[in-house]
């Protein structure tokens, strides 16, 4: 079987939520013009790799709204698949053009659907338009690899992440960024606070006994959780998780360990649910 080949990018935009300019890229290879993406590097997480990207080729610095359909098309014979977020602008340090992205343009939904070069960029545009732009996430996140429970002697809350579960942390750490979360809550479980602790790089981390397993509460928990305002990463446990999401979606979602699901929401309304694996 031919191996899948991964990247990632974004549709970005600026402005007006009701009427956006998105960038646009010309790529000399290919005489194309597109929306910025690329390859992902050898174990990069796809949203990293989307961040990445975007930075790379525009200058831009950006915040990962709603993901949008991924695409695939054949690349010299090999299938290609490409996942894509809507992401806001939020600062740039200035495009450079160079061998592979040689002119950056805003243009207006329309003006960019006559420009683009390929039929799925506008299938994407059509999408970028089907919910709200200017979403805050909430990215709730199941605590990372932490042993076996039965052969842990001491007080399962002080159950520490294993090396799996550190390398879950760490890969974390590389896509919570896309978020920005500017609130980190935790259950008061060793292994929760050590999985957002490589993001957080010395910064506050909240733990609230409600993301317990033992102190859960299923009205006062999705209640604590669903009154967060601002970007925000919640780690709490596989007991925890479940009933919580149902809550605040109405959606049946279950995490792995180290997985974590994005909830975007609008208006006090959730427009989007994400699941993406450690």
């Amino acid at each position: 079987m031919t191996d899948l080949l991964r990247a990632a990018g974004a549709v970005v935009w600026r402005g007006d939520e009701a009427a956006p300019e998105v960038a646009v890229i010309h790529r000399p290879l290919y005489d194309d013009w597109t929306f910025p993406k690329g390859k992902l590097k050898p174990g990069e997480h796809v949203i990293a790799g989307g961040l990445r990207e975007v930075r790379e080729e525009t200058g831009l610095t950006v915040l990962f709204g709603r993901a949008l359909p991924p695409v695939h098309y054949l690349s010299s014979g090999q299938l290609k698949r490409v996942d894509y977020w809507v992401a806001r602008a939020t600062g740039d340090d200035g495009f450079e053009p160079g061998e592979e992205v040689d002119e950056l343009r805003w243009l207006p939904v329309p003006e960019a659907r006559r420009l683009l070069t390929y039929e799925w960029d506008a299938g994407l545009l059509r999408a970028l338009r089907a919910a709200p732009l200017d979403t805050v996430p909430l990215v709730l996140v199941r605590h990372g690899s932490a042993g076996s429970r039965s052969e842990w002697r001491g007080d399962d809350a002080a159950r520490p992440l294993d090396a799996a579960g550190l390398a879950q942390a760490a890969a974390l750490a590389t896509a919570l960024p896309a978020y920005r979360p500017e609130l980190l809550l935790s259950s008061p479980s060793v292994r929760c606070v050590q999985t957002l602790e490589p993001f957080a790089a010395g910064a506050a981390i909240r733990t609230e006994p409600l993301l317990s397993e033992e102190s859960q509460d299923p009205e006062k928990t999705p209640e604590l959780v669903g009154k967060v305002r601002v970007p925000a990463a919640v780690c709490s446990h596989r007991r925890v998780l479940p009933g919580l999401i149902d809550t605040l979606t109405g959606k049946d979602v279950h995490l792995r360990k180290g997985a974590f699901a994005v909830l975007h929401r609008a208006g006090g309304r959730v427009v989007g649910v994400e699941r993406y694996p450690a």
